[in-house]
């Protein structure tokens, strides 16, 4: 039995799940911590399972949708989904309760465990059964209606009583018949095992028909009380004729074990994601499933959002202030503006959308669409190299030359103010030729900025596949927060967050407007093309 779940032609299990080489990369750079955290909720096996699939993303948009269909009919039916993963969690915990031993592999254990073992499998068998035929009517999904049809169908009543009555013949009440044939040297070979006929009567009658009227019909022989070698030889024959039957009914138990392991891997993702549906809703964040598009030779990626927001800052009780990302058919957006202005989160939102999109779940937004991706890389700046075996800039392009070998036509790079480390026109130099390369290709770049050079001079080209965003700013230098299309601007209002600072220590700031503050400012400094700090 399979459940598939979460893919609809395979059921791979957790360690088939690896992590991509650059996950911790976008753990830290998308801060997506906050949101695997939420999905766990203190569990350490939903953790794992909720990084693990969020990382294994899918880029064919019918295998998200069929993911999708599934979450759905989850959102709808939360209760009979956590008993589901409960009856997986119960089944493999029973199992881990039997006693287990390297010193009693014999035949004869192996056969007691597994029959003890299939007795507490089958008992939580059956009350999957009874969800499964009470969920049926409920569901709508194709996969869970495949998952429910095949439980029923499977498992039926002639198939529980049929394994009864198997595991009580695999007890041998009535001893051990078993028949064998001579080989080299007259030893036993070809030991099988034979079923026993039933004796007709109650449990005494079978016990004195037993004692008082022994079987003439063959010829038989009785160990003395004190023979402990006749003891072991008669053990040794009983577990060659036990062999078979214990190896397959151990085989039958590990089965249905695994079917239950997967099961609740599968589902887990799914109570997972119930949990950060519960912890979103009650930061009030807006929610949408996002529909995954198929690339189009004449109009290109999508990529589309209304009121797109950061998971982690709602997670952790700030408000989210969402944002538009009119990017249908552009594989370029540079994103300027104000310091502090929204413009990193704003690309943890995008990041955090397209690998929550791509692991079927919903997101945090009104709208989201995009086209799945084969490959989603960041490159943020990073704190000097304590070390000291290599510079800043050299270290970003390192970076840079690590994520260029894993990247196809089909990949997203998110950049946070890269290639900074060195003056304006070189760093601009730099990064321009960076994105046209990967754009030529293909390739989606999100790019956050302040080198004024580098957006303006992509802004003056009028690449037909570009957007330039650039964060709000009042008058009175507050951050709104909102990502508005324009022109890139020459300063990023430094000059606000130095007020805002140091106010207290030089006194109150100068009266007047910011017209006539920012006329009294001294010329700004320039680095090559000139630049407002």
């Amino acid at each position: 039995m399979k459940a598939f779940l979460l893919y609809r032609d395979s059921d791979p299990a957790q360690a088939d799940l690896p992590l991509p080489p650059n996950a911790p990369e976008l753990i830290n750079d998308l801060a997506l911590n906050p949101v695997i955290e939420a999905m766990a909720d203190g569990d350490e096996f939903l953790r794992d399972v909720a990084l693990r699939t969020v990382m294994a993303s899918m880029s064919a948009p019918d295998d998200i949708i069929y993911r999708q269909q599934i979450l759905v009919d989850c959102l709808e039916h939360p209760g009979t989904v956590r008993k589901l993963y409960g009856l997986a969690v119960e089944a493999v915990e029973a199992e881990k309760k039997i006693y287990r031993s390297i010193f009693n592999n014999y035949p004869e254990a192996v056969l007691g465990r597994s029959i003890e073992s299939l007795n507490a499998l089958m008992a939580v068998l059956r009350h999957l059964r009874r969800l499964a035929a009470d969920a049926l009517q409920d569901f709508t999904s194709p996969g869970m209606r495949r998952f429910f049809t095949m439980i029923t169908d499977e498992l039926s009543d002639e198939y529980f009583d049929a394994v009864d009555i198997h595991l009580r013949r695999l007890k041998f009440r009535g001893g051990v018949e078993i028949s064998a044939g001579l080989g080299t040297a007259n030893e036993g070979a070809g030991y099988r095992l034979r079923r026993s006929a039933a004796i007709p009567g109650g449990r005494l009658e079978r016990l004195l028909r037993q004692w008082f009227v022994p079987d003439r019909s063959a010829l038989s022989f009785q160990i003395p009380d004190r023979d402990e070698g006749g003891y072991r030889a008669l053990s040794t024959l009983r577990d060659r004729g036990l062999n078979l039957a214990a190896n397959a009914l151990a085989q039958a138990d590990d089965h249905i074990v695994d079917f239950f392991k997967a099961l609740r891997n599968e589902l887990g993702f799914y109570v997972a994601c119930l949990n950060l549906r519960e912890r979103l809703e009650a930061a009030g964040a807006p929610l949408c499933l996002p529909k995954p598009e198929a690339y189009e030779a004449g109009t290109g990626p999508v990529c589309s959002a209304r009121e797109l927001g950061d998971p982690s800052l709602a997670l952790a009780g700030t408000t989210v202030t969402g944002n538009d990302l009119p990017a249908d058919g552009k594989t370029m957006v540079i994103i300027t503006g104000a310091n502090q202005g929204g413009k990193s989160t704003f690309l943890r939102a995008v990041g955090l959308a397209q690998l929550m999109m791509q692991a079927g779940m919903f997101v945090c937004a009104d709208y989201f669409s995009s086209t799945p991706c084969d490959g989603l890389h960041t490159h943020f700046k990073r704190e000097e190299d304590a070390s000291l075996t290599s510079g800043k800039l050299e270290e970003e392009l390192a970076r840079m030359n690590t994520i260029t070998d894993r990247l196809t036509s089909s990949s997203i790079v998110l950049f946070n103010e890269s290639f900074a480390a060195t003056n304006e026109r070189e760093g601009s130099d730099i990064a321009r030729d960076v994105i046209l390369a990967l754009t030529e290709r293909g390739v989606r770049v999100f790019f956050v900025t302040h080198l004024f050079d580098l957006a303006h001079s992509l802004f003056t080209q009028g690449l037909p596949d570009a957007l330039f965003l650039q964060a709000e700013r009042r008058e009175d230098g507050q951050r709104t927060y909102k990502l508005q299309q324009g022109e890139p601007t020459a300063t990023s209002y430094g000059k606000d967050l130095y007020l805002r600072i140091f106010a207290n220590q030089h006194g109150p700031a100068a009266p007047g407007t910011a017209e006539e503050r920012r006329a009294a400012d001294p010329p700004p400094i320039t680095t090559g093309t000139q630049r407002t700090l």
